[in-house]
């Protein structure tokens, strides 16, 4: 084979792997969403960055617990029944104005925090599971922040509380998996693994909550040792971290 076809030879190879390549490319599905920030406010004046990053924190912990309501009545319809609702988008909804509110979910019969939480994954509970466990779980959370899901220069959080707030959502999701109601069946269908079905979504979110606290909760153990290393920084940023003249000085 001569040079010149040879080169030609080679050229073909590339130009149909490279087809391929861009085949490949264009069938993978682009990634959805992207990273946004919130609008500024004149509010956040008054937060620290830890302030701040627990605020976003308990935002995305009541988005996900909301996330987790919408798919457990997608495969429980019949709790949102049990609460009189007209459907799903209502029951949610309720759900909603009831966390964000902080009102005590009627069926908990007044019962907050880990109290409720057990309550909800009773065995013979018989009102609407996926509210009640949702609501308590999110009382739960706000409790191991201190109360607030909103947090400014004033506040402090309480490493342990938001520790064991990541303990106990785990547990709460074993419970889930683990506990059977009267009848045998599981208390609410959630995640499901088959021959043919393979669907751990719920255990992916419920992990996203335990993230974030356990991270939280590590940044506020550190919050007064980096506190002291900030300011020690500072104190030498001041004195023997500034930069020299580069440019002599003429004398008149």
């Amino acid at each position: 084979m001569s040079p010149a076809r040879h080169l030609r030879c080679v050229a073909l190879v590339w130009a149909w792997m490279w087809a391929w390549v861009l085949v490949g490319c264009a069938a993978t599905p682009a990634p959805k969403g992207e990273v946004t920030s919130a609008p500024t406010t004149a509010a956040e004046l008054g937060q620290s960055d830890v302030n701040r990053m627990a605020t976003l924190g308990m935002r995305a912990n009541l988005d996900s617990l909301m996330s987790l309501a919408d798919k457990l009545y997608r495969r429980n319809p019949r709790e949102w029944r049990k609460g009189g609702a007209t459907g799903r988008e209502e029951a949610l909804q309720r759900l909603r104005v009831a966390i964000e509110q902080r009102q005590p979910w009627p069926a908990l019969q007044g019962r907050r925090d880990i109290a409720a939480l057990a309550l909800a994954l009773s065995p013979d509970f018989a009102a609407d599971r996926v509210a009640a466990f949702i609501a308590a779980t999110a009382d739960m959370v706000i409790v191991a922040h201190g109360g607030k899901t909103e947090f400014y220069l004033i506040d402090s959080l309480d490493a342990q509380s938001l520790y064991n707030a990541a303990r106990n959502v785990e547990i709460a999701v074993w419970m889930l998996a683990q506990r059977r109601d009267a009848s045998g069946q599981p208390l609410l269908l959630a995640d499901e693994i088959g021959a043919q079905t393979r669907n751990l979504s719920f255990e992916r979110e419920f992990g996203k909550v335990v993230a974030r606290l356990d991270l939280l909760a590590a940044v506020s153990a550190e919050k007064y040792r980096r506190a002291v290393v900030s300011y020690v920084q500072n104190l030498l940023g001041g004195t023997l971290l500034q930069f020299l003249p580069v440019r002599a000085v003429v004398a008149p």
